[in-house]
């Protein structure tokens, strides 16, 4: 069945949070990170009530943010989506690009995030600096509709902006999906330029975790 990669409105914000929550509770990975930004739970009414509209309040104020829908056409349900940033005016100083902090935790739980949102921040900063480009914060398919091509659309519609906008793409991949952003033409920046490895012991997993630091650039950047 084809797909539709569209903007999402407002009456999207919860189901497309639906496919956000539950693609990256099924992905091991993606579900530590969800227990480090969430960690009273993320799964009741009462915290998808207040997520909505925390979300809908952060939508009438944000400069830059955008978010995609991927929308089956035969039942018009959104089965993916995208949140991303797009830097074409960015922030003018180090300081003002700085990593703000959660500001929904305190104590031993934000210093928790902390220790992996901060390297991400640092590690971006590094690579794109005071640059114009584009921020992919997340791309996800609901786990019923993976494998179908969904994911690899939502990506080809980044791609299309990036080559219309002559922006490079950035973005924090996960293990299991490195091999598809390579397909798309990504590539992995050099850890001489750029490393993030999450501890076992902050996030809670076996072994540590090194992060896939992807980029790239626009088709008509050397012309």
């Amino acid at each position: 069945m084809p797909f539709a990669v569209l903007p999402a409105l407002i009456p999207d914000i919860t189901p497309l949070y639906d496919t956000y929550f539950s693609a990256f509770t099924a992905d091991p990975d993606g579900r530590k990170i969800l227990e480090i930004l969430f960690p009273d739970g993320y799964t009741s009414d009462e915290f998808r009530k207040a997520h909505t509209e925390g979300t809908l309040a952060w939508l009438h104020k944000a400069e830059s943010q955008y978010t995609w829908k991927c929308v089956d056409v035969a039942t018009g349900q959104i089965v993916g989506m995208a949140l991303c940033d797009v830097f074409i005016n960015p922030k003018a100083t180090k300081e003002e690009r700085a990593y703000p902090g959660i500001p929904w935790l305190a104590g031993e739980q934000r210093e928790r995030a902390d220790k992996i949102l901060g390297p991400l921040c640092e590690a971006r900063e590094e690579v794109m600096g005071g640059g114009a480009y584009i921020y992919v914060h997340a791309i996800a398919v609901d786990p019923k509709h993976q494998g179908r091509g969904a994911g690899a659309m939502i990506v080809k519609q980044l791609v299309h902006l990036s080559n219309d906008s002559n922006l490079p793409i950035y973005l924090e991949s996960s293990a299991s999906a490195e091999g598809l952003y390579k397909k798309m033409g990504f590539v992995r920046v050099p850890k001489e330029k750029a490393s993030v490895v999450h501890s076992k012991e902050v996030l809670g997993t076996e072994t540590d975790v090194e992060v896939p630091l992807m980029i790239k650039t626009p088709a008509r950047a050397g012309l």
